[in-house]
């Protein structure tokens, strides 16, 4: 996992965290939102990560 993913995904868990302990709904509710945001970006870094892993393996010979 690149640093990258890894922070995507601590923010991820900050936010998840942050709508837990959230009062208010309209704050819960954009936490998970944001955590929702962080979990595709997330995800979207390790499609990166696999898809360059696999065009350098090629390129490699």
């Amino acid at each position: 996992m690149s640093r990258d993913t890894h922070f995507f995904r601590e923010q991820a868990e900050l936010q998840r965290t942050a709508a837990a302990q959230a009062t208010l709904d309209n704050v819960r509710e954009r936490c998970e939102r944001a955590a929702t945001s962080w979990e595709a970006m997330a995800a979207r870094s390790e499609l990166t990560e696999r898809r360059r892993g696999e065009r350098e393996a090629r390129t490699a010979g």
